[in-house]
């Protein structure tokens, strides 16, 4: 489900009421796999005047920063060298969802690609750039619970 580009603005007080749960790299936070952020500009400008909710789903199920990069293989989020963080991308996204549930949160801009965030697209889990189609634990879990799901390239 697709937000319309203007839905991102604030229209009321209401918006403040119901922030944006946002992938919290793409505000800035450096919680990357590779210990760096993605900052997009209209999410920063959200996230600096209070109506997004930064979440990082992989730091909060307990993953370090920075760490192996992870991508999903069969149902299973493993590194490449086989290491199966499922787990912690599972516990991550239930947090980040109940943050998100406790602030009003109805809709959610997420990181393209991630195996926790991606909506719509993810890597293969070969770690060779390809993509597929589908979505990471977080935006599975939010579209499940009935979220407006959309990836920042979608803005």
């Amino acid at each position: 489900m697709s937000l319309p580009k203007n839905a991102l603005m604030p229209c009321s007080d209401e918006s403040r009421n119901n922030p944006i749960l946002v992938s919290a790299c793409l505000a800035g936070v450096c919680c990357r796999y590779d210990g760096g952020a993605t900052p997009h500009p209209v999410i920063m400008r959200l996230a600096h005047e209070g109506l997004a909710l930064p979440v990082c789903p992989e730091v909060l199920g307990g993953l370090p920063v920075p760490r192996e990069p992870v991508e999903l293989r069969g149902g299973r989020a493993l590194t490449r060298a086989g290491t199966d963080c499922t787990g912690a991308l599972h516990a991550g996204a239930h947090k980040a969802l109940a943050l998100g549930r406790d602030r009003g949160c109805l809709r959610a801009v997420l990181k393209s690609r991630s195996p926790s965030c991606g909506a719509g697209r993810v890597y293969d889990g070969t770690f060779s750039g390809r993509l597929v189609s589908g979505d990471g634990f977080f935006a599975a879990l939010l579209k499940a619970q009935g979220f407006a799901v959309q990836s920042e390239e979608e803005l």
